[in-house]
């Protein structure tokens, strides 16, 4: 089993900026895909972005150029820098891992966190 906590979430202005940190624990040695999800009321849960354990990587559309993925596998730490944020970012964000690197581009993860608000206002 793996657990994920997710952290750094919280209210900003938009075009302001957040970091949002998820920290794994458990069977750590079997994660490979890592990604991020977001939910906004009323609608479905979609990717923000993934990353395999190699480094590659992979965007929603609507996220290209103003955040970035990155990990710190010495340290078991997913993160999302978020920048040039807009009200539309506003959902929950979810941080997910998968044994396999398939997961980053198809989807279909194994072990999710409970998720963290983030709220962007006009």
């Amino acid at each position: 089993q793996v657990q994920l906590v997710e952290s750094g979430g919280g209210l900003v202005q938009a075009g302001g900026s957040l970091r949002l940190s998820c920290a794994a624990s458990g069977n750590i040695f079997s994660i490979r895909a890592m990604g991020w999800h977001r939910q906004a009321p009323g609608k479905q849960r979609e990717l923000v972005a993934a990353i395999t354990n190699g480094g590659a990587t992979n965007y929603a559309d609507s996220v290209k150029g103003r955040f970035t993925i990155s990990r710190d596998n010495a340290k078991n730490t997913l993160y999302l820098q978020m920048n040039s944020l807009k009200p539309e970012d506003t959902a929950v964000y979810y941080c997910a891992a998968d044994p396999s690197n398939v997961a980053a581009f198809r989807g279909g993860y194994d072990y999710w966190g409970q998720g963290i608000q983030v709220t962007v206002s006009s």
